[in-house]
């Protein structure tokens, strides 16, 4: 098949995808596949229109990749395209809104409080602060409302540090959440062709938390496939990634991050487009599956046709 890859992007993440992108592009080419790979820019329908391809392969991160944007292209355009549709990618990449759909699902998940840039500067929110401690709780977590890999994440243990870690938070996005931390251990469980992956534990080798780094630096984490957890208790955190992976509409694959504490599995969000590189989740799931890099690739292509 003639596959258009798309890759790079001009979102905080291009170098991920540019690695995800990589390894993809070697083994579309390993299956026998014509491999085409694009970036973003002012002529890709251009080159999307010439090139002609069978389906589009996408392995673009954060902002026009994971928000719907290529998505809605590609299907104006008649072209076939791994992962999930337009809605479910808003849903995905809108932390606030999805937050909101799960708890209409009886999913559980951090409380949360949502600021956007203009309540703040124009409305005066920032005197509200205190109302927002009173109903997350302290310690809690700045984080953008959309984007992924961790970035601009902040955990805050007292009100004077709530606007600068708002500030980090907004610099990524014009929305930000204030959102309860829950000590625990921080599962990820991937979905492919809705058939649930064993789960993975993240466990950070120098933070306390799975950040940037921790995520894309080999050693920056260490990772457990399959968690150690009780047959009740993986069969619960996987219910639960499945409700929120259909709850948002998610279609061919997805990854569903979540964090066990105290009072159970709590849903923090859905990746509509994970990362594929060599430390990625989705790719380390498949591994402990049996399915091997280059199988997984040539089934999110024949989900996407």
């Amino acid at each position: 098949m003639k596959v258009a890859l798309l890759q790079g992007g001009r979102s905080l993440e291009r170098g991920v995808s540019l690695r995800s992108g990589s390894r993809v592009n070697d083994a579309l080419t390993a299956l026998g596949h014509r491999v085409e790979a694009m970036d973003l820019g002012t002529d890709l329908v251009s080159r999307l229109e010439t090139f002609s391809p069978d389906v589009a392969f996408i392995a673009l991160h954060g902002s026009e990749g994971e928000d719907g944007t290529i998505q809605a292209l590609l299907e104006l355009l008649g072209i076939p395209h791994t992962g999930s549709g337009v809605a479910a990618c808003q849903r995905c990449m809108d932390k606030s809104l999805a937050k909101f759909i799960f708890r209409e699902h009886g999913i559980a998940t951090p409380d949360w409080v949502t600021y956007s840039e203009a309540m703040i500067r124009e409305f005066g929110a920032a005197s509200t602060f205190s109302r927002a401690v009173q109903s997350v709780g302290l310690p809690l977590v700045a984080k953008p409302a959309s984007g992924g890999s961790s970035l601009g994440i902040k955990v805050v243990t007292s009100e004077a540090d709530i606007p600068a870690a708002l500030m980090t938070a907004l610099s990524y996005d014009s929305r930000a959440l204030l959102e309860t931390w829950v000590s625990g251990r921080e599962l990820a469980v991937s979905v492919l062709d809705d058939e649930v992956l064993p789960i993975l534990e993240a466990i950070p080798t120098e933070s306390n938390t799975f950040d940037f780094e921790a995520r894309y630096e080999i050693g920056g984490a260490e990772f457990v496939c399959p968690a150690d957890l009780t047959e009740e208790l993986a069969h619960e955190v996987s219910r639960i990634s499945l409700e929120a992976h259909r709850a948002l509409g998610c279609s061919g694959f997805a990854r569903v991050d979540l964090i066990l504490g105290e009072d159970g599995p709590q849903v923090l969000e859905v990746n509509a487009v994970p990362g594929m590189t060599g430390t990625s989740l989705l790719p380390q799931a498949g591994e402990a599956a049996g399915i091997g890099f280059e199988e997984m690739v040539g089934k999110m292509l024949d989900l996407a046709r």
